[in-house]
């Protein structure tokens, strides 16, 4: 249930971010108005297992004409493709299929929500997860299992007939987002174990360095630090999470030094990404079977080669790739836990009692990448508790070496041929999944006129 509550809570994050976050980085609503929707019905047609039916895309027009139509535009007002921007490359049709797909993804997103919400009370934050165990024992139940089981099944269609085939097409209109956005290191946790077999975890930790497919490693959480040095806390000292502290002192925005409320994570003294693409890489340079034959097909069918992951497109290609993967292997979990629950086995909780003097720390595989929880406990009591997060170790500011951070790193000779419409540097950012809303600022070298752009 465990796995499942989690797997529901990634792959429901993933579709949002692609479609709903990130997808209008890429698509242009407002030239889809000006698509056949018959043009559009053949190429579902042959990108997926979708019929040649072009009713549901006459609706999407005509649904989208009459909205940008009225002039209160909502959401696509002052969007950078409404000015008709070069760096969006989709035809109409094109444009009018993923359209059709982001208001589609809005209903499969909130069936995977209730997915989720079915073993863990609520979406995000899952509320029976606890020391122990799990509480959810009202789950228990043959219909319930079913449910997330239909559930699973209507997103299973939608990720092999439309984020797949609209990630191939992404790949293959963008080419140049396929040669920018490098970040250096990758590393990963364990997740999804299975501890009664003793199989090695879905997700397994690692590093690799260096854009290298063939150079990676084991992890070993002990080379963790956290620097504050660039951060509005107190101090300067590198601390080991366990031993980690967390005193604000804001100085100014504009401080030459201090920058971000985030710390900055280091690994061995260097930043790393994780996250999707961190996995998958990590994967694939182990040569685990199932990354690699998922991307190997993907190379194929669209071209992309393996370097070409270190890029603001190799990101998007693993979150979905990531997606499919993940919604193949839930079946063998809906199946084991309708197996349990119908043979009357509610074994999910035991006591336990909080030691009087212990440390430890927590690792899990979420959407964004790694993350952990460190804590100390002194007289039966919490004496320091640290988080360390996926958006810290991604989006977090220099280290006290000065060494840039993993979304700091990726826009370093990003292109930005319209200053004004910056698309490229959001399309970059965006890719890391942000849970923060962060602020790129651009000097335009050229006029020296300094503009802030605010990403949500």
């Amino acid at each position: 249930m465990r796995h499942l509550i989690l797997s529901a809570l990634i792959v429901h994050d993933h579709l949002v971010h692609f479609y709903h976050l990130h997808g209008l980085d890429w698509i242009d609503m407002a030239a889809a108005t000006q698509a056949d929707p018959a043009k559009a019905s053949k190429i579902v047609a042959k990108t997926s297992n979708r019929g040649d039916d072009p009713a549901d895309l006459y609706i999407m027009k005509k649904r989208l004409k009459e909205f940008v139509g009225t002039g209160q535009l909502g959401f696509l007002e002052n969007a950078y493709f409404l000015g008709g921007n070069n760096a969006y490359r989709f035809t109409p049709e094109e444009n009018l299929i993923l359209a059709a797909h982001y208001f589609e993804g809005l209903r499969v997103q909130l069936q995977l929500a209730r997915a989720m919400a079915l073993f863990a009370g609520k979406n995000p934050h899952a509320q029976s997860m606890v020391v122990g165990g799990m509480t959810c024992y009202d789950s228990l139940k043959p219909d319930v299992i079913g449910h997330f089981a239909n559930i699973w099944e209507g997103t299973m269609e939608f990720v092999d007939n439309a984020m797949m085939p609209d990630i191939r097409l992404m790949t293959k209109r963008y080419p140049e987002a396929l040669s920018y956005g490098k970040t250096s290191n990758f590393f990963a946790f364990n997740d999804f174990h299975d501890p009664e077999t003793g199989k090695d975890p879905y997700f397994r930790s690692g590093v690799l360095w260096g854009n290298d497919l063939g150079k990676h490693e084991e992890l070993d959480i002990n080379e963790i630090t956290e620097h504050v040095a660039r951060s509005w806390y107190k101090g300067d000292a590198v601390l080991k999470p366990y031993d980690g502290v967390t005193e604000p002192k804001y100085t100014d925005y504009d401080d030459k030094d201090k920058y971000s409320w985030s710390k900055a994570p280091r690994y061995k003294g260097e930043a790393m990404e994780t996250g999707p693409l961190a996995r998958r890489v990590i994967a694939y340079a182990r040569g685990e079977s199932e990354t690699r034959k998922a991307l190997d097909g993907y190379f194929k069918a669209t071209g992309m080669k393996p370097d070409q992951l270190f890029s603001t497109m190799g990101r998007t290609v693993c979150r979905v790739v990531e997606t499919q993967m993940l919604m193949r292997r839930m079946k063998g979990w809906i199946d084991e836990t309708a197996k349990r629950i119908n043979a009357g086995d509610d074994t999910i909780y035991q006591r336990w009692k909080m030691p009087d003097m212990a440390k430890g720390v927590g690792m899990c595989c979420v959407t964004r990448g790694a993350l952990s929880h460190w804590i100390r406990i002194k007289g039966g009591k919490i004496e320091n508790f640290q988080m360390v997060v996926p958006s810290t170790w991604n989006l977090g500011p220099r280290c006290a070496e000065g060494k840039l951070s993993a979304a700091e790193q990726s826009l370093m000779g990003c292109p930005c041929p319209d200053p004004d419409r910056p698309v490229e540097i959001l399309r970059t950012i965006h890719s890391f999944d942000p849970c923060i809303a962060c602020s790129v600022h651009l000097v335009d070298n050229r006029g020296g006129e300094g503009r802030t752009f605010k990403v949500l």
